[in-house]
């Protein structure tokens, strides 16, 4: 929120109380203490009438520090909580008259008594610091008070706001606060926590999470669930600053040293991703949203895919597989889908498929599900007490469930047990963004910071159910809404975006931004949901969409199938879907770090190469794992422009090599795009390009890349669980490479790419060389070797 205008021109809504002086300093527990009077107190009489701010910073966890600030300590503001870890960890504090210094692992807090500012340091060094004027206490709208006996007497009439402003350095960028459409660097932006259903071209966000990071190797996590306003080098271009209602303000300060180390603790607090099911990497088709649709329309669907030979692993069937009016009432509209479980097991039988449908948290007045919701008390409820809390929305006098009343929350996920029961494999988590504020909560949470908070209980709901009966490593959500936190419920995906190449642009930078917020798994409607594609854009948002963890097929009056739009959007599906599933030893071994980590499938350039000044506001070009450089085209004239990273790169598909810290401008089909190896890679490829769930150790290739002089590269395949069942090395001297694998028994095929120099490969092992893409044949193979 916006409290100053410039240097000197104060809001005339606001009466501030800043920091100005530590004047009592104590060690704690977990940490030390500081109080904080609004001036400084130089004699006795200072010392009265005035206000004071209370700062604790704990020890949370490993370069973790918790920063909270109060005003007044006894209010209860009610507010929901993120369920955080934390750890003990060891910390020392110093206090002397002139400073309060305390230090956890590689962090040091360093408060100035005189002036009641502070700053985090590591290693001697300055990261950032709360200065003169930049922690605050602010009575909004205060209105007059008086110790005359009448009305206003010693009243409180105000809005209670806390501030909190830390420096940035000349240069540094800000980056994530959840799934931003914006650019892709946040600095000159204000970012409102605030959940919405709008779109992906504007300010607005379906997932709000309230945590930054900067290309300093340091994140700020604001841990409250209420609106937090973020004014990111724009109401002072040197600072970011974050306010929140009330009388406390909790941060954490979360030291990497690097990007990615940041996340990797962000996440040991917020939550680790669970890893998706193998099969859910596959392509998904759906009957879109507004159409018209049937048993034998979504049967030719699934049909015309295998009869082109494209791989279809999913199918998801969207709102309308309920009745008009009825959603979410859970029954299929049997007068469109007359045999429901026979449809669903012969679609999972015969045609291998997994399936999906489409729900939200809202049920439609009229059906019986809203009325034994009525009755069971298991709604949202109206904040004057006059019933259940119902909206004109999406469907007719909606009511919400209360997800904090534990038997709702049973009632809710028991209904979605039964479509399991029927063949259901998944849901498509849908809405959850627009929560009402004047409502009351069976748990009694403030119902503004439910608003964003809704969504983590919503699908973590619906998530751990489907954990719960489909076992570990099988429950799978795509998810629209979302905050901090909900990393842990995978997948996500972009929401409604437009069919063209602005928009598939302002979805990628949405993915970025949430990348960096800490989430790895995401996914957005290939070729735009609303409008149409031209074939042109069609076929260019398949080659982006192949190359993101989920691949989903999804529109809103028009149907996704590729004949629809020419035959060549046909073999350009088959052709990059076939590309993804060979991929997979690759991608999943990929997808098993960021489930161990929290580092994102999806990485901006900034994190995969934080000391690269050519990436830092890269937001067109990504890495998918760490290996592949993706850059889509979003031009109809086919044109691609993208930053290769220093180094040694080499085309996935044509074999040619680039050198890297320079800028290409090049003309790509509809068959290729920007697409590298990364130097010293042994990259894993399968021998299955039909389906994503496989035995990776089959029919495995192992593709060398660019491997320098006394260098090694290390391939890891997993299993359908994530579990690392092989170990590939390859390491070169001189002209000689040498290869080792725990597994020999499996046969893998070793691929030498380039390195005309390399005349030998010792490992007992097949080689074949390949040369700009050309596979050699005869004495040129190693085969002999």
């Amino acid at each position: 929120m916006k409290f100053t205008e410039g240097y000197w021109v104060r809001s005339e809504n606001m009466a501030p109380s800043y920091a100005a002086q530590g004047f009592y300093a104590e060690k704690t527990e977990r940490g030390m203490r500081i109080v904080a009077p609004e001036r400084k107190i130089l004699s006795r009489g200072d010392a009265q009438n005035i206000t004071t701010i209370t700062i604790d910073f704990i020890a949370f966890a490993e370069n973790n520090i918790l920063v909270k600030a109060r005003h007044y300590e006894a209010y209860e503001d009610r507010e929901a909580r993120f369920d955080l870890n934390g750890q003990n960890v060891p910390f020392t504090a110093e206090i002397t008259d002139d400073e309060a210094v305390m230090t956890s692992g590689a962090v040091t807090v360093r408060v100035n008594r005189q002036e009641g500012t502070y700053r985090f340091e590591s290693e001697g060094k300055v990261i950032t610091e709360c200065g003169f004027r930049n922690l605050g206490y602010i009575r909004w709208g205060k209105q007059p008070s008086t110790m005359f006996p009448r009305e206003n007497y010693l009243s409180e009439r105000h809005e209670p706001y806390m501030v909190t402003e830390l420096s940035l350095k000349a240069g540094e960028r800000v980056y994530g606060l959840g799934e931003q459409f914006t650019s892709f660097v946040k600095n000159g932006q204000v970012v409102e926590m605030w959940n919405e259903d709008g779109g992906t071209s504007s300010q607005v966000s379906y997932k709000s999470v309230p945590f930054y990071m900067t290309n300093e190797g340091y994140g700020i996590f604001v841990d409250h669930t209420t609106p937090v306003s973020f004014e990111v080098a724009s109401e002072k271009v040197a600072y970011v600053g974050f306010s929140v209602p009330g009388e406390e303000i909790r941060y954490h300060f979360i030291y990497g040293p690097t990007p990615k180390a940041v996340l990797v603790r962000y996440t040991d607090m917020t939550g680790k991703p669970a890893l998706p099911p193998a099969w859910s990497f596959g392509l998904w088709l759906t009957t879109s949203f507004t159409t018209k649709y049937d048993e034998e329309t979504t049967g030719s669907f699934i049909d015309g895919m295998a009869e082109r030979n494209i791989p279809l692993r999913v199918f998801h069937f969207d709102s309308y597989w309920m009745k008009a009016l009825r959603w979410c009432d859970f029954e299929w509209d049997d007068q469109t889908f007359s045999d429901v479980k026979n449809m669903l097991a012969r679609y999972k039988k015969e045609k291998g498929l997994k399936i999906c449908v489409w729900l939200n948290p809202y049920i439609a007045q009229g059906t019986p599900l809203f009325r034994e919701g009525v009755e069971k008390g298991y709604f949202l409820m109206r904040a004057d007490g006059r019933g259940v809390k119902q909206i004109d929305f999406w469907n007719p006098g909606i009511a919400i469930v209360d997800f904090t009343n534990p038997e709702a929350k049973e009632w809710y996920v028991g209904k979605l047990k039964n479509l399991l029961d029927m063949g259901v494999d998944c849901f498509k988590t849908d809405f959850g963004e627009r929560i009402p504020i004047d409502v009351t909560y069976h748990d009694g949470s403030d119902p503004v910071s439910m608003h964003n908070y809704y969504a983590y209980l919503y699908n973590k709901a619906v998530f751990e159910m489907l954990r719960e009966v489909k076992g570990v490593g099988e429950a799978v959500l795509f998810a629209r809404s979302a905050t901090a936190g909900c990393q842990q419920f995978p997948a996500h995906w972009g929401g409604d975006c437009s069919a063209s190449y602005p928009s598939m642009a302002e979805t990628l930078r949405g993915g970025l931004s949430f990348a960096m917020s800490g989430f790895s798994f995401w996914s957005h409607d290939i070729s735009g949901f609303e409008k149409t594609a031209s074939p042109d854009i069609y076929k260019r948002w398949v080659q982006f969409g192949m190359f993101s963890s989920h691949s989903r097929l999804h529109g809103s009056q028009t149907y996704r199938v590729p004949w629809l739009f020419d035959e060549e959007a046909c073999d350009v599906l088959r052709y990059f879907t076939n590309l993804k599933c060979r991929l997979m030893p690759y991608l999943y071994r990929q997808a098993a770090i960021s489930h161990e980590t929290g580092i994102p499938m999806m990485r901006p350039m900034v994190l995969e190469f934080s000391d690269e000044p050519g990436v830092k506001d890269l937001d067109m070009q990504y890495m998918f794992g760490d290996s592949l450089l993706v850059a889509p085209i979003f031009r109809e004239d086919g044109v691609g422009e993208y930053y290769l990273p220093e180094g040694r790169w080499t085309h996935l598909l044509s074999g040619e090599e680039r050198e890297g810290g320079r800028w290409y401008r090049e003309t790509y089909d509809y068959f290729s795009l920007p697409l590298f190896v990364r130097e010293n890679t042994l990259l894993a490829m399968g021998g299955n390009e039909k389906l994503p769930d496989y035995d990776y150790t089959e029919g495995l290739e192992l593709h060398l890349y660019a491997l320098a002089d006394g260098a090694e590269a290390v391939c890891k395949i997993t299993d359908l669980t994530g579990q690392v069942v092989m170990t590939a090395k390859a390491s070169r001297q001189g002209e000689k490479i040498s290869f080792e694998t725990d597994h020999p028994e499996k046969e893998p095929t070793l691929v030498v790419h380039g390195m005309e120099e390399v005349s030998a490969v010792e490992g007992g092992v097949k080689v074949v060389r390949e040369l700009h893409g050309e596979r050699m044949t005869g004495k040129e193979s190693y085969v002999n070797l």
